[in-house]
């Protein structure tokens, strides 16, 4: 009878929680196809036609199609420069024992208790003498840094959970280094890479402050700076269903990113026998997958 009501109790709890957190994206969802007459007219109710009109216009006349793919640019760059050097990183602190590994490895992790907001005047004066103001691969390279250490955090306790015998059993058979790491480790920690591109895809294309800081030019604005541009450009006359239209074009691309990728999680890469994948073995002279036990 306990375990039946604390099951009723949990089942409730989380009913309340999704509807909390399902709500607002559907209200904003169907508020979009809405005028800002009927918004303000009725803010709960739907749409009296459901049209484009809304994303058309933000798509075109409020530049909301640039900065989508400004963004798409931005993000998707960063992701695989901060993830190609991140596993590198990692798997050459997890697997190799060299002087100064822990130095490196705990410098790293004091990266993820620096506040951004402390560095952004010596980063603008940083970023002006390099003359990468103002330019996408002067946020790129800002984006990957200060992604670094999280990357290399999660990702260091992931490779050092593969066993070594893997790593063994590859340099004797003929793998080179470089070609184990991208053959063999890169499929094995193939759930610990898809979730550090979940977290540092979503924290990149909903990113303000330092695109704020460093992007002056509309036509480089990214869709969180070109969206917070014309809530102020509109700011005496809003027009709400453009806007709301222009949130809901930012707001879709994370939310196809994680409904895609949400099986491939760490917890479930951890539940798993470890064994390489047909696919990933290295083609490497006489090479075995030693048997796990």
């Amino acid at each position: 009878m306990l375990d039946l009501a604390r099951k009723i109790i949990t089942q409730c709890v989380f009913t309340v929680y999704g509807a909390i957190v399902i709500f607002p994206m559907v209200w904003l969802g169907y508020t979009s196809f809405k005028t800002t007459e009927e918004l303000f007219a009725d803010a709960w109710s739907l749409p009296a036609i459901w049209s484009l009109a809304n994303f058309i216009e933000a798509w075109n006349e409020a530049q909301i199609g640039d900065f989508f793919w400004n963004s798409i640019f931005v993000t998707v760059s960063t992701l695989l420069l901060q993830l190609f050097l991140g596993s590198m990183a990692s798997y050459s602190l997890a697997k190799y024992q060299f002087r100064g590994s822990n130095l490196i490895y705990y410098a790293f992790l004091a990266g993820l208790m620096f506040p951004i907001f402390l560095g952004l005047v010596p980063l603008f004066f940083l970023m002006k003498s390099m003359h990468l103001l103002n330019s996408h691969l002067g946020l790129i390279l800002v984006y990957a840094a200060f992604g670094l250490p999280f990357t290399i955090f999660v990702l260091t306790a992931f490779f050092r959970t593969i066993p070594s015998t893997i790593m063994e059993a590859g340099i004797v058979d003929g793998c080179t280094h470089f070609r184990l790491y991208w053959s063999v480790m890169l499929p094995l920690a193939k759930p610990g890479i898809v979730t550090v591109g979940i977290f540092t895809f979503i924290s990149i294309w909903n990113e303000y402050i330092l695109a704020l800081i460093l992007l002056s030019s509309s036509h480089l604005r990214t869709l969180p700076l070109g969206i917070a541009v014309l809530q102020f450009v509109q700011f005496y006359e809003v027009d709400f269903g453009t806007l709301f239209a222009g949130l809901v074009i930012v707001m879709l691309p994370t939310l196809l990113c994680y409904i895609i990728l949400q099986n491939q999680s760490l917890h479930k890469s951890t539940n798993q026998n470890r064994s390489i994948p047909q696919s990933s073995r290295p083609s490497c002279p006489g090479y075995l997958v030693p048997a796990m036990h």
